[in-house]
């Protein structure tokens, strides 16, 4: 188990692409970029979605495109995935694992090699970990074809080569933040939890300038 202080990491300021930026989460992590003085690009389908989002570059596109992908790219050091997609408990879900499928490509070929990227507690070996209502209700019914995607995204980005890490958040949660997070590998004695996106936010963007979770898939929590 690592503590993690989620401080701004005093480091050259780094060019950013993120994606997922009009999501509750992804809001956040433009808004708290932008703070730190990052240089910000967001790529979206809604410039009306995203015009509200202070102080970022607006790239309009689809995630699963990969030429829009690689527009937005360039200038790029690092991308920030925080993809998320609704409940969708009777059909199949492609988007993330589409979406990062061509993410990776598009890296590759404009030679941007930082990826950070949010999926959640429950994708790849961190499943059943969610406690029982997670594991027994939510699960089952409404998020197993979505965490189907996860898993394929998670595979994607673990063998991409890229320098990565997968960010696995506990429940979000809206509430303020408390600063320090704990974040886990080892799930033995992992049974649920919750955490506010503004934590996961922070987590996230300390993880482009900090090789301390370098290629692994840290589950975060209060």
């Amino acid at each position: 188990m690592q503590i993690s202080k989620t401080d701004t990491i005093q480091t050259a300021q780094p060019k950013i692409l993120v994606l997922g930026a009009t999501g509750g989460t992804g809001r956040l992590i433009v808004s708290q970029a932008v703070a730190r003085g990052y240089d910000v690009t967001v790529l979206a389908r809604s410039a009306e979605k995203a015009r509200d989002l202070k102080g970022a570059k607006f790239v309009a596109g689809d995630a699963r495109d990969e030429t829009a992908l690689r527009q937005a790219l360039q200038g790029r050091d690092a991308v920030v995935s925080a993809l998320g997609t609704a409940a969708s408990p009777f059909r199949e879900v492609t988007l993330l694992s589409t979406a990062t499928r061509a993410l990776v490509n598009a890296m590759k070929a404009e030679r941007v090699s930082r990826l950070v990227c949010i999926t959640g507690m429950g994708a790849g070996d961190s499943a059943g970990h969610g406690g029982f209502l997670f594991n027994n209700l939510l699960f089952p019914l409404l998020l197993r074809n979505v965490y189907a995607d996860k898993d394929r995204q998670e595979a994607i980005v673990s063998g991409s080569g890229l320098d990565w890490v997968l960010v696995r958040p506990a429940v979000l949660n809206d509430k303020r933040g408390r600063g320090t997070i704990r974040a886990v590998t080892d799930l033995s004695g992992f049974h649920g939890g919750s955490i506010a996106r503004e934590d996961v936010a922070r987590f996230v963007l300390d993880q482009l300038c900090d090789d301390a979770w370098l290629h692994r898939s840290p589950l975060i929590s209060w």
